[in-house]
C-alpha cells in the first residue's frame, strides 16, 4: 500500500470571509481536509500593467496530491478574483496521526 501524498495549497482571497466561505465549500465537497486562513496580509503584484498594493487574506488549504486536478477546475468556479492564485506546495513530513486525518477527511463528494 502507497502513502498518499499530502499537499498544501496557498489562495489569496479578497477578505477573510471570503477565504472561509471558499473553505467551507472545498472541505463541504471534500476536496480539501482543512481550510486556515491568515486574516490580513498585504500584497503588492504586476496586474494589468500596473503596480497593485492590496490587502487580503492567506487561505492555506491541505489535501492529496490527487486531487489537485479537481481543485484547479473547482476553484476558479468560486473564487471571486478573474485570475485566482493557486500554488501547491509539497508535504515532505509530518505527524503521522495528522497526515493520515488528511487523507480520511479527503473524500470528493
Amino acid at each position: 500500500m502507497t502513502t498518499p501524498t499530502i499537499v498544501v495549497l496557498l489562495v489569496t482571497a479578497p477578505s477573510a470571509d471570503a477565504a472561509a466561505a471558499m473553505a467551507r465549500t472545498l472541505v463541504e465537497e471534500g476536496l480539501v481536509a482543512c481550510g486556515s486562513i491568515v486574516p490580513a496580509i498585504r500584497s503588492i503584484y504586476r496586474w494589468e500593467g500596473k503596480v497593485q498594493d492590496d490587502a487580503e487574506a492567506l487561505l492555506i488549504l491541505k489535501t492529496e496530491r490527487r486531487l489537485v486536478p479537481a481543485l484547479k477546475t473547482r476553484l476558479p468556479e468560486i473564487h471571486p478574483y478573474q485570475v485566482p492564485e493557486l500554488l501547491v506546495l509539497p508535504v515532505e513530513d509530518g505527524l503521522a496521526p495528522y497526515l493520515a486525518w488528511v487523507s480520511e477527511s479527503v473524500r470528493p463528494r
